[in-house]
């Protein structure tokens, strides 16, 4: 039911709840949430903080002018995403309104990083034959998803139905 500002109720026309494609959405986000703590033990902080110690310096052959950048982008991305997807599960649950927007947003984030991610990469020869395929491989996933996950939370009935708080 829709309480209106002038009083006046209604009940939604068509599907709702959280069933249907949206069971897809949540699993997505469990996993997101999965990863980036994955990606945390993994990589810890302390390990990477270390790792400034065996940069080679400006004037060395081996320099990366983009490693170090790379070393700061990566855990605060994955912090922040990790961050913002613990909030939309949040938000989604509580059935607010503002939720297809943040997914939107979420989507269109996670190929922003991918793409950064990818040509930092890109910038540092050493990584590119380790690192590159897999990066492509994210960037390809995350593309689809927001070829098909934006259109469905800007078109879906049930999306319109169910966050309306």
């Amino acid at each position: 039911m829709i309480v209106e500002g002038n009083g006046i109720t209604h009940q939604p026309v068509g599907i709702q709840g959280l069933g249907g494609w949206l069971v897809l959405i949540q699993i997505h986000l469990y996993l997101a949430l999965l990863e980036f703590m994955v990606y945390w033990v993994q990589t810890p902080v302390l390990e990477t903080i270390d790792l400034w110690s065996f940069i080679p310096s400006k004037g060395s052959a081996d320099y990366e002018p983009f490693l170090k950048p790379m070393l700061i982008f990566e855990p605060t991305a994955n912090l922040l995403m990790f961050l913002f997807s613990a909030f939309i599960l949040f938000q989604f649950y509580r059935k607010k309104s503002v939720l297809p927007r943040l997914m939107i947003a979420f989507y269109c984030l996670s190929l922003t990083v991918v793409v950064l991610d990818f040509f930092l990469v890109l910038q540092i020869p050493s990584l590119v034959e380790s690192l590159g395929g897999d990066l492509i491989k994210t960037m390809v996933r995350s593309t689809a998803a927001c070829a098909i996950w934006i259109p469905y939370f800007l078109k879906s009935v049930r999306v319109k139905n169910t966050f309306v708080r």
